[in-house]
């Protein structure tokens, strides 16, 4: 976890149920709920970056000038063709 700043306190509103399972968790591992709790958000956090960055490099590739696209239904068959023996090749 990132300590470079200083702690701030958040409030969160969870149910019951992950009320329970966190302090589960807490009780096995000896950590506080609150150390589970900002590493569980720092990890979901990391996660969601990712993705964003992931989408965001994929929407510039898309319009770029060199992007290729294939038409939905040849995709469709050539993975419905997958396995058989009349497997098809890939669509361009």
């Amino acid at each position: 976890m990132m300590r470079s700043q200083p702690a701030v306190i958040l409030s969160v509103r969870v149910s019951s149920i992950i009320r329970d399972q966190l302090e589960g968790l807490s009780d096995v591992t000896g950590r506080t709920k609150s150390f589970l709790a900002a590493a569980a958000i720092e990890s979901y956090l990391e996660t969601q970056a990712w993705q964003v960055k992931a989408i965001e490099k994929s929407v510039k590739k898309a319009n770029s000038k060199k992007a290729r696209f294939v038409e939905h239904d040849k995709v469709a068959n050539w993975l419905k063709s997958w396995g058989s023996k009349n497997e098809k090749r890939l669509p361009r």
